[in-house]
């Protein structure tokens, strides 16, 4: 993609005002409500049916961020040959069809297996939404990025709340209304799959014989944006996989009710924050956004290690964490939109994916901090932080001008 500044930046409106956008949003909302009613709950069910250590438990609940991060890389290079409306058809299927049945065993010798075949799902979902959702914006689209952002978002803040619920009633209930939300979605797509299909552009019939993630990893600047992005990951999430113990510990069976309402609220604010943080880029460099964001995840892990449990205080490092959530978890997204070619995004975006390597190691790294110490844990979370503000200011990224 073209980064000359002559290419006209579409808007919010310009964006939603596009039919196709609007239901490749719709179905981000949808998957993302799916996906979040049950995934921040994983790590208390496991604490539930089984005896297993937090590390152990973060293992579990990270690796279907590992089989989705390292499967995409396959699941990218397929997207651009097979067409990534079909991709995303297969992935919501089998979203739909793992969710059923985890609402039907209990038993943790069949249980463990399925929430890591979740992470299948990903890797086929991940990368065929964002390159249809890229080429449906265009040049000067990466906003359309801010916009998926707010899906998940929103997503985010409405899974919990029926997950919660769902929760409260019984395990099995949780499962139950992911899988029904799954299936919407798969509805939604198979209904627009001839106006997906025009807008798809596949990897030309010489080139097949090539697996074109390489491509991408060959490219020097995407491989300082997927370094940036497995930085921010593994800090991003402690919230969905540690933070939940952290609350437990604090909180015993208000955990999940707490829990709830602080990341309801965190995901509120995370789709609000994107006015905002598109105000503050067109004003100032990428590399100072991040700076911003970095400190923001920072003072929130100081605020959470000094909670104590009391909501306000939580509330308070929610505040601090969703500036710079909003500000660093699109950043990748924005700028592989504008390296890719339209043939490869797939490509591109299934070896971003390989930034849930975070996800995987952020959950084990955390539950083992926890176990030697609340502020341990607390404080070596807010200095790793800034890890990824180095990488973003590198001079080969060329994001000063932007």
């Amino acid at each position: 993609m073209t980064t000359t500044t002559q290419v006209r930046q579409a808007g919010f409106a310009d964006l939603i005002g596009d039919r196709t956008v609007r239901v490749l949003a719709l179905c981000s909302l949808i998957n993302s409500c799916a996906f979040f009613g049950m995934m921040p709950f994983l790590a208390l069910y496991l604490a539930d049916i089984t005896s297993l250590p937090p590390a152990a438990i973060g293992a579990f609940t990270g690796s279907i961020a590992l089989v989705g991060a390292v499967g995409a890389l396959a699941g990218g290079a397929i997207t651009d040959r097979a067409g990534a409306g079909s991709l995303l058809r297969a992935g919501l299927v089998l979203y739909a069809l793992l969710a059923a049945a985890l609402a039907t065993v209990t038993a943790p010798v069949l249980v463990l297996p399925l929430i890591v075949c979740l992470g299948g799902a990903l890797m086929l979902v991940g990368p065929s939404l964002k390159k249809l959702m890229s080429l449906a914006a265009g040049e000067g689209g990466e906003l359309v990025f801010r916009i998926r952002f707010m899906t998940v978002s929103a997503g985010a803040a409405l899974g919990p709340l029926a997950g919660a619920a769902a929760y409260s009633v019984s395990h099995r209930a949780l499962f139950a209304v992911s899988a029904a939300l799954f299936a919407c979605c798969v509805l939604l797509v198979h209904a627009r799959r001839d106006s997906l299909r025009v807008l798809d552009v596949r990897v030309p019939a010489a080139r097949q014989g090539r697996w074109t993630w390489t491509h991408s990893l060959r490219d020097g600047r995407f491989r300082l944006v997927l370094v940036s992005a497995v930085l921010i990951t593994l800090v991003f999430a402690q919230l969905e996989s540690v933070i939940p113990l952290y609350l437990k510990g604090e909180s015993g069976d208000r955990a999940p009710t707490l829990f709830a309402v602080v990341f309801a609220v965190h995901a509120v604010l995370g789709f609000a924050y994107q006015w905002p943080a598109a105000w503050l880029a067109r004003r100032t460099t990428l590399p100072a956004q991040a700076g911003v964001g970095c400190t923001g995840f920072a003072v929130a892990f100081l605020c959470w290690g000094t909670s104590g449990g009391r909501l306000w205080v939580l509330l308070a490092g929610v505040l601090a964490w969703t500036v710079g959530e909003a500000l660093l978890m699109p950043m990748a997204d924005l700028v592989t939109h504008r390296l890719a070619p339209d043939a490869e995004k797939g490509a591109f975006f299934g070896a971003l994916e390989l930034r849930y390597l975070g996800f995987f190691a952020g959950p084990i790294l955390g539950g083992a901090l926890l176990d030697s110490g609340t502020w341990h844990y607390f404080g070596v979370m807010a200095a790793l932080s800034f890890a990824a503000w180095p990488v973003l200011r590198a001079r080969s990224l060329g994001l000063d001008g932007r």
